[in-house]
């Protein structure tokens, strides 16, 4: 874990924002100091100068101008599963923390869903199903909508559908100066396109708007082998790939499957070569699909239609903090040398300590520019490997999670595209490997010119 330690003088600067937000902000030293700087993903440990809750806008201002005149910078964050890439630099920060915001109204004709910084996917998504409606939301439940939409976003429907980031029609956020503004393709257009999957903080994001899209079913579910049946179902998977249509979505992972009661009875405690995901369209036309990863004989087949909402909890990921590493590239295809060493890297015999080695299947949508797009309008590439730890354990133990979560990337690293998906990578890089030279620039430009004292931390290295 990062050490960092508090400058003497930043209690002193801190202490101009007790009393903000109703109260709800905590010093170091307060009794609920420690449970608020805690992040979901509690592999993460810092020791911000103060954390603020606020539940208003002009809330958030507050704190904004304050810290600007305490000399403090300012880290939004949801949820925190993405902190990792900011520890060790919160000591002279203030953690404003978004989850009280939890505003969240659906208009079931115009097909559109507004939604607070504090608002889950799980919640969104049982809100929008009860209207026979759906988003594209993520593997996680407890995931935040703002930080997983501005990020990118890549769904069970991505193929299809595209980044959620580009489903976005409005942004609501406090500048570094305390002004609101809300941001779309007609107002602040700049500041709309740099929004959408541009990864520099421009502000805090305080509620969005997005679209939906009428869908109450599903046939979705997993397919899984003992991990042993790796050597024939992933280049059996990867081949398949190559010709599957864009309404299907899926990933392949290598999973070492926790003992809990969340998970499938069947699969517990087990070691587990499982794809999941989802087809959109009737079952005659999925079953067809699906037919030939069905021949190579899965132990367990949950593949059904269910409905629609259920999908954010297909991926079996955690809920609740958890202690947590991820590592990803994307690459553009996977050769036999490729899938040959991966199956080294993280398969049976390697020894892997990883809890998931996962290849997540991307092109179709995903690999065409979004006409009205943000920053991000598309991803390079035609698979995400990502490498997950999970788990408590002490310094040696995420040492070897890193290891190993290398050793996978590395397994691909020839075929890598150059670029990275800054969601699913918890150790900090420069953004220029994740935008071309012309968008970094003009990412940059938006980043001085609404943030021109650089109040806002960035959790990435970039503009």
């Amino acid at each position: 874990m990062t050490q960092q330690q508090m400058s003497t003088a930043t209690p002193a600067r801190a202490a101009g924002l007790r009393g903000l937000c109703g109260g709800s902000v905590q010093l170091p030293g307060d009794p609920a100091y420690d449970m608020a700087r805690s992040p979901w993903n509690l592999h993460s440990r810092d020791h911000p100068a103060a954390v603020a809750y606020p539940a208003f806008p002009d809330e958030v201002a507050e704190v904004l101008v304050a810290a600007a005149q305490a000399g403090l910078r300012v880290a939004a964050q949801g949820t925190g599963h993405g902190a990792p890439p900011l520890e060790g630099r919160l000591s002279d920060a203030v953690l404003l923390r978004t989850s009280a915001m939890t505003e969240l109204e659906l208009d079931v004709d115009r097909r559109i869903v507004r939604a607070g910084a504090g608002v889950l996917w799980g919640d969104l998504a049982e809100a929008a199903g009860a209207h026979g409606l759906a988003a594209r939301h993520p593997s996680s439940p407890d995931v935040g909508v703002v930080g997983y939409t501005l990020g990118g976003g890549i769904g069970w429907y991505a193929r299809k559908l595209g980044l959620q980031c580009n489903a976005v029609t409005a942004v609501e956020l406090v500048l570094a100066d305390g002004s609101l503004v809300r941001a779309s393709a007609d107002v602040e257009p700049e500041l709309f396109w740099a929004l959408r999957g541009g990864a520099a903080p421009l502000g805090v994001v305080t509620a969005l708007e997005f679209g939906l899209f009428p869908l109450e079913t599903v046939v979705a579910g997993h397919l899984s082998w003992d991990w042993t049946a790796a050597e024939r179902v992933l280049p059996a998977w990867v081949a398949w790939c190559a010709e599957a249509p864009e309404e299907v979505t899926t990933a392949f992972r290598l999973l070492d499957v926790p003992s809990d009661e969340a998970v499938p009875a069947e699969l517990r405690g087990r070691r587990i070569a499982m794809i999941d995901g989802a087809v959109l369209g009737d079952d005659a036309s999925a079953a067809e699909v699906l037919a030939p990863l069905r021949a190579l004989r899965p132990e367990f087949d949950t593949v059904a239609r269910v409905p629609a909402a259920s999908l954010v909890r297909l991926h079996l990921d955690p809920e609740g903090p958890t202690p947590a590493y991820a590592s990803s590239t994307l690459v553009s295809g996977l050769p036999d040398a490729a899938i040959a060493g991966i199956l080294a890297a993280v398969g049976p015999g390697s020894g892997t300590r990883l809890a998931a080695a996962e290849l997540r299947q991307l092109g179709g949508a995903l690999a065409r520019p979004h006409p009205d797009g943000g920053a991000l309008a598309s991803l390079d590439g035609r698979f995400l490997a990502l490498g997950l730890g999970l788990g408590g354990g002490d310094d040696g133990h995420w040492a070897r999670q890193r290891e190993d979560a290398a050793r996978f990337l590395a397994a691909v690293e020839p075929w890598a595209t150059g670029r990275q998906y800054l969601p699913m990578l918890d150790a900090r890089t420069d953004t220029r490997k994740v935008f071309p030279p012309g968008v970094h620039a003009r990412l940059s430009a938006v980043r001085r010119a609404v943030d021109p004292g650089n109040l806002f931390l960035a959790a990435h290295d970039a503009t």
